[in-house]
């Protein structure tokens, strides 16, 4: 436990970080789920817009620093995949 002053205000700007990073990591985390039962599911339509919702989750988890450019270039490009797959 911190003694110093300045030590006890990292602590806390750690926490409100550490929450916020994860609410960014499961809301690209559950868009990517949603996008992969519709795709299993043979729905087109729905994949679809799921797919542009997953990718936009994904891209502000990369601005917001939650995740890395090439982590969030792999995953979106592994997205694509699975829905072209299912179009062709």
């Amino acid at each position: 436990m911190p003694n110093i002053k300045s030590a006890k205000k990292r602590v806390k700007i750690i926490e409100k970080k550490t929450l916020t990073n994860n609410m960014i990591k499961t809301g690209y985390k559950s868009a990517i789920k949603k996008f992969e039962e519709a795709v299993a599911a043979g729905n087109l339509e729905e994949a679809k817009v799921l797919f542009s919702q997953a990718t936009k989750k994904i891209d502000q988890a990369c601005t917001k620093g939650v995740i890395v450019k090439n982590t969030a270039a792999r995953k979106k490009s592994s997205l694509s995949k699975k829905l072209n797959a299912v179009m062709a």
